[in-house]
């Protein structure tokens, strides 16, 4: 193993800790900080931690990297598969209904995921709008339930106009799913 690798499994290992962590942070003003606790714990499995470690450059995903390279990602095949905080894991093409509502819990901590994410990959350019205008970019390609993507719509709209501390609260978040989603508890 080459000391490139070690260096970058160190720096590797502290991105994704601080995420984590950001993640947590989030979750607990949601109001679903187990969630928080057990969010991502797959990346430090091997199949996910090393191909992440092995083409991580620190401006960008490691697995969008190894996608472009391979043309694939293990590890994101495998993350996509156990974390129901991704809305891949619901997403089946051979269903009835490819794209089910994902349950509260999940998508609260997708929210926070997303958040966590550009906060920790954005550093100090990171703003209000900064998730708004990411998901702008993307939502219409999201294998997605259209009633999520409504809230999450809302939620980062809020977070552009409010501030996180105003929106990221347990109250709010279901006073929008409710809305958007109905009262699908699960």
């Amino acid at each position: 193993m080459s000391k490139n690798i070690l260096i970058n499994a160190f720096k590797h290992f502290k991105l994704i800790t601080r995420h984590k962590w950001e993640v947590f942070k989030l979750c607990c003003k949601a109001g679903i900080p187990y969630r928080g606790l057990v969010h991502d714990l797959s990346k430090y499995s091997p199949t996910e931690f090393w191909e992440s470690a092995k083409y991580y450059n620190g401006n960008m995903s490691p697995i969008l990297l190894a996608k472009r390279r391979q043309g694939y990602s293990k590890a994101w095949l495998h993350h996509k598969g156990r974390n129901k905080h991704h809305a891949e894991y619901w997403y089946d093409p051979m269903s009835r209904k490819p794209t089910p509502i994902i349950p509260y819990k999940y998508t609260v901590e997708m929210i926070c995921d997303n958040l966590a994410a550009g906060i920790v990959y954005n550093g100090k350019r990171w703003r209000n709008d900064t998730q708004l205008k990411y998901w702008n970019k993307r939502k219409d390609s999201m294998p997605m339930n259209e009633k999520n993507k409504a809230m999450l719509t809302e939620v980062f709209t809020q977070i552009s106009i409010n501030g996180i501390n105003k929106t990221i609260k347990k109250a709010n978040l279901k006073k929008l799913y409710n809305k958007y989603c109905g009262n699908n508890k699960s």
